[in-house]
């Protein structure tokens, strides 16, 4: 004999924990969606029983550690071409077809998945708009709160400034975004001031601090990073597709006695140019070469020194440890990484390498002095790192949760 029906009243579900849900447009690099999961992990961390789900244009982030409770999505895939233009990385597919295939696999997942948090990573309405069905149909039909999350520094003024005006930035936050994260210190930088972002925006920002401190702890148990004989000095060029100057560089560069050397070239570093600095490597004692390690904050906290380009996630995980680091900021297509730079070797937390400066000599002079030494704990303790500790205090608030625990700095807002 059957039972009786099972209801399909919501007021009898039991509802799991809270949803987060995050979207990485991710068409150059692995930046955006490693800082994606660790915003992620923060929160995951915090809230027992939480779920999250990235969104991102990056397959590459299923090769990341990622905190238990937490799936990723992945798009058709695109490519970003040198004077911006967006074409499709795999698919022979038209661009726009490609667009309209993402915009509707980002809206049926996210909707489905019935997020109580947002969290989109610094494009306001997504690729060509791709999040605006997405955004329309949460705040028509859904209570979910949604936050924009931005790295300090986008890029020169002129050229952010534009590029907001050009996406139509501030009407799509005024619309639909509850708060504007910015993942950085305004004493380093302020990008209210910066960009001479309108009031409407401002009122929304709330300054995080930088997500450095605790990354090394986040996402559970993750597998160890290659074994390097220590002591070594540690050369990382995000991403890769960049860096290849900087990596070869480093590869015929002579380190300081006892010590070794390791590239890490990046994921995306093309072929032909990972074989040169393989080539470079194999003529410089002591040498060694990895194309892609997960866990890359690991081996930086266990370097005797490092010299890495200037990227927001590279700098965080230098910035959480005492490691003495070079900055190598590429200067084209944008100029977010010299600005990092300048700003934090002002403040001494680094030393800064200027591109047009970068030679194998000057790397051995850095080295040599660097080893052995480390940043004095007051320099980086004055920048404000703690940004994935506050991150669930502050989306508590969002969200009208308490949640004593996470409620542990007060929030730096900036309304102008």
């Amino acid at each position: 004999m059957a039972g009786p029906p099972v209801s399909a009243d919501p007021s009898t579900t039991t509802r799991p924990g809270l949803r987060i849900a995050l979207y990485s447009h991710d068409t150059v690099g692995l930046g955006h969606t490693r800082r994606s999961i660790a915003v992620a992990t923060a929160l995951i961390d915090a809230w027992p029983n939480a779920d999250a789900m990235l969104v991102t244009g990056n397959p590459e982030a299923t090769a990341l550690t990622l905190p238990p409770r937490m799936d990723v999505v992945t798009l058709p895939t695109l490519a970003k071409d040198a004077d911006g233009t967006y074409r499709s990385r795999t698919l022979t597919a038209p661009v726009d077809s490609v667009l309209q295939m993402r915009s509707a696999v980002i809206e049926a997942a996210v909707t489905s998945f019935a997020p109580d948090l947002l969290i989109v990573d610094k494009v306001p309405l997504g690729v060509s708009g791709e999040l605006l069905p997405l955004l329309r149909r949460l705040r028509a039909e859904h209570s979910a709160r949604i936050v924009l999350g931005l790295r300090e520094i986008l890029d020169d003024p002129v050229t952010a400034v534009a590029e907001w005006i050009r996406g139509g930035a501030d009407t799509a936050i005024a619309d639909f975004y509850d708060q504007v994260w910015v993942y950085g210190d305004q004493r380093v930088y302020d990008p209210v001031v910066e960009y001479g972002l309108s009031t409407e925006v401002a009122r929304r920002c709330v300054f995080t601090g930088y997500l450095a401190t605790g990354r090394f702890a986040a996402g559970g148990a993750p597998a160890g990073p290659p074994t390097v004989a220590e002591p070594y000095v540690l050369c990382a060029v995000g991403g890769g597709q960049d860096g290849g100057r900087l990596a070869r560089t480093f590869a015929q560069t002579p380190l300081p006695s006892g010590h070794r050397g390791l590239v890490v070239c990046g994921p995306y570093m093309a072929p032909d140019l990972q074989a040169a600095v393989e080539a470079d490597a194999a003529a410089t004692p002591g040498m060694i070469v990895r194309d892609f390690v997960p866990d890359l904050d690991r081996l930086i906290a266990g370097a005797a020194a490092v010299v890495s380009m200037a990227g927001y996630n590279s700098v965080c995980e230098v910035l959480a440890t005492d490691r003495p680091a070079l900055l190598v900021p590429r200067t084209t297509p944008r100029k977010e990484q010299l600005i990092r730079a300048l700003r934090l070797a002002e403040l001494g937390a680094v030393e800064m390498l200027p591109p047009h400066r970068l030679t194998s000599r000057a790397l051995a002079e850095w080295t040599a002095s660097a080893v052995g030494s480390a940043v004095p704990a007051p320099v980086r303790a004055g920048i404000e790192l703690d940004g994935l500790g506050r991150l669930p205090g502050i989306a508590d608030r969002l969200l009208g949760r308490p949640h004593p625990l996470t409620d542990r700095k007060k929030v730096d807002h900036r309304a102008a």
